[in-house]
């Protein structure tokens, strides 16, 4: 349903992409990861047709955004950067105004949509009186008014309380239960990618450092939270044993080592051992073990 075709750009002397390509298929929800800076938003600019790639293509159903940009986006809705709408507004004046730019208004279809996302009893206050959750779930709406297969979201719980996490969360699932929508976006919040995504791509540096699926992160590493002091000197041991350290306390193993022989060797070495205990490896242990 989506795909980006050897990617390439740069800004300036700066390469913001290299070499990328993804393939995404219907009724897939795919994340972006990376740093800032990593090319994600360059990503989904070139799929919207707002940055043109300097080598590469990006197709939607097979059909290429650079080639045929408004057939390719025909299908597409999205949250690109930080949505904006006409203060002065009311939240329904200005989805009557943004539809009008690609199709004419369909009011049946606009307020099925404001009472799915949760907006009809605030959908004629003004803009200006909105809360960053209610914009959130107003973008919403007008990245589904041209009923799309793919939904393209940047950062889309980005400021959202928890309850506005789950959310969005259990609504993008189930648009993709309901209609088999295509959905990719990009996240800091690695939790939230971890529950929501299929599969996800890791992007440094404009690069893409690797990509699989979310149920097969466990893999021969096994993750363990370990509480010992000093914490450096127990680090440097264990990276000396070929251990990744994750974050402080946190370090992922290699199957050959055995963790007795390894609280042994940590007491052996003076080093007073309070916890040493597998933990479920995670979509944050596998971002930090290869970004870094």
């Amino acid at each position: 349903m989506l795909e980006l075709d050897s990617l390439n750009k740069t800004f300036g002397r700066k390469p913001a992409l290299e070499d990328v390509s993804v393939r995404v298929g219907e009724g897939e929800i795919y994340g972006l990861l990376g740093h800032n800076g990593a090319g994600k938003s360059t990503a989904l600019g070139i799929i919207l047709g707002m940055v043109e790639p300097d080598s590469g293509e990006a197709r939607i159903d097979g059909v290429s955004v650079q080639r045929k940009r408004a057939a390719a986006l025909q299908q597409v809705g999205s949250i690109f950067e930080s949505p904006c709408f006409y203060e002065y507004l009311s939240g329904w004046e200005n989805l009557r105004i943004l539809s009008t730019y690609s199709a004419p208004f369909d009011r049946a279809a606009t307020s099925e949509i404001v009472e799915r996302v949760g907006l009809a009893d605030r959908i004629d206050s003004k803009v200006r009186t909105y809360s960053h959750g209610m914009r959130q779930r107003l973008a919403l709406a007008q990245a589904l008014l041209p009923m799309p297969r793919v939904l393209l979201l940047d950062e889309p719980t980005d400021g959202l309380d928890p309850e506005g996490i789950k959310w969005f969360r259990d609504f993008i699932l189930g648009l993709r239960d309901e209609r088999g929508m295509t959905v990719l976006f990009n996240s800091h919040l690695l939790a939230e990618v971890e529950q929501m995504c299929d599969r996800v791509a890791i992007l440094k540096e404009g690069r893409r450092i690797f990509e699989g699926r979310v149920s097969d992160l466990a893999d021969d590493d096994q993750v363990y939270v370990i509480d010992c002091d000093p914490w450096d000197k127990a680090a440097r041991f264990l990276e000396l044993q070929g251990c990744t350290i994750l974050s402080p306390g946190r370090v992922a193993m290699p199957p050959a080592l055995d963790p007795p022989l390894m609280v042994a060797a940590l007491v052996g070495l003076e080093i007073r051992v309070a916890a040493f205990a597998p933990v479920k490896r995670s979509l944050e242990d596998l971002y930090l073990e290869i970004t870094r």
